[in-house]
């Protein structure tokens, strides 16, 4: 375990410290994310802020591999494969944060990444189904188009909760440590080793996450971008293949090692659940629309929570609460094997949830004088900020009910999205 600890603190440590950096040369770059109609921040914010994350892992796993007890976990090439994929989705990010890629062509380099991590060797191999007496389901070729399918769809569902300040980064730091508390179970029940790739991978990745938060929480001073938030997305879904998709229940001695496969098919949508119930929403809204599943909106689940009066930060704090309740409390259960106490504390905490969500604070129409003049204060030095760094003529901006935003009739400074 203290191994885990000094590679998530390496990650933490390199990240917070190169974040600055990558902020400056996104700002030299103007990698920069406008202000737009559907966006919550009111003044132009560098992005691009994956970049320092993936230092941040790739000296992590530096650190891991000079250290005697984690040496197994690089028996495979698992990590290696996350760590080059990850470098290759990270690099999309990174173009698609300067330049605005297509959708489509998007789309196609998501695969093509996952498809590197799959041949590398990151896939599905086994799953257990608790169903009748089916056991474990060999999937042979299929488990390759289905890793990629699921590596897709949980880059994408980061992507579409990265609309607040802080709420990728802590969403994915919560459900990195719940997968790291299964896969470091399973080792101490008799599946391998404590010490396994998916427990390094997690570890390493809520390191970056934890080392990037503290600029991007509200207010953020820099955004992940698109190459911070797919590159979570395929870490996340690299350790949950690894972790429930590698395991053959039948190579267990005693029944009671099998307990914490119990539920492996709910532990990686449990701890996913609000990144893929935003993205089937979002799916599900749009299509009956007659839209494209990607057309942007302001209809996402932390939207909803700024529509009826949560501030900003509370919003973020209600979507953490929802994110660890629900990864912690099924990988609890698939432990505990569904013990009485631990259902009750769940419900109850389920209720506090329901009951905070629906009862905010602070309504819209209550937001004090002092609010709106910060916000307007913060877009008068966006103003000064993009006169000094382009020479543009400053952005003006006109009150609203939330605060201050560009108006219509202002150019674009940099035409790029959040």
């Amino acid at each position: 375990m203290r191994e885990y600890v000094v590679v998530c603190l390496t990650a933490a440590l390199v990240t917070y410290l190169t974040t600055p950096v990558v902020r400056v040369l996104a700002m030299r770059l103007k990698v920069v994310s406008a202000v737009r109609d559907r966006d919550v921040h009111v003044i132009p914010t560098p992005r691009g802020g994956g970049v320092a994350m993936y230092a941040g892992v790739a000296a992590a796993v530096l650190v891991a591999s000079r250290l005697p007890a984690l040496q197994r976990t690089f028996e495979d090439s698992q990590t290696y494969a996350v760590l080059v994929a990850g470098g290759l989705i990270c690099l999309l990010g990174a173009l698609d944060d300067r330049f605005e890629i297509d959708a489509l062509t998007k789309l196609t380099g998501q695969i093509a990444c996952a498809g590197v991590m799959v041949l590398l060797g990151v896939q599905f191999l086994f799953v257990f189904l608790p169903f009748g007496n089916i056991g474990t389901l060999s999937l042979g070729d299929t488990g390759v188009p289905l890793t990629i399918l699921t590596t897709v769809l949980v880059v994408n569902a980061l992507n579409f909760i990265d609309g607040l300040d802080g709420l990728a980064a802590g969403v994915s730091a919560i459900s990195a440590i719940a997968l790291f508390a299964y896969s470091y179970n399973l080792g101490l029940v008799g599946y391998g080793d404590t010490a396994s790739a998916p427990a390094l991978i997690t570890a390493v990745l809520a390191g970056a996450c934890l080392g990037f938060l503290p600029h991007n929480f509200s207010p953020a001073r820099i955004f992940m971008g698109d190459s911070g938030s797919m590159l979570v997305g395929l870490m996340l879904s690299a350790a949950a293949v690894s972790a429930t998709g590698r395991v053959d229940t039948q190579t267990f001695d005693s029944a009671a090692s099998v307990l914490p496969l119990a539920l492996p098919l709910l532990i990686p949508l449990a701890v996913l659940f609000i990144p893929f119930t935003d993205l089937v929403l979002a799916v599900v809204r749009r299509t009956r629309k007659g839209q494209s599943p990607f057309s942007p909106d302001k209809m996402h689940l932390h939207h909803r929570l700024l529509s009826i009066g949560h501030s900003h930060r509370r919003a973020v704090l209600i979507m953490y609460f929802w994110a660890a309740l629900l990864s912690f409390g099924a990988i609890g259960l698939s432990i505990s094997g569904g013990r009485v106490e631990l259902l009750v504390v769940i419900g109850v905490l389920l209720v506090v949830g329901v009951v905070v969500v629906l009862s905010p604070r602070a309504r819209r129409a209550e937001r004090t004088a002092a609010s709106v003049a910060a916000s307007e204060a913060r877009a008068a030095r966006a103003g000064r900020w993009w006169q000094r760094r382009s020479g543009a003529r400053p952005v003006p901006a006109v009150p609203s009910r939330g605060g201050t935003t560009p108006s219509p009739r202002a150019p674009d400074p940099t035409g790029a999205p959040r």
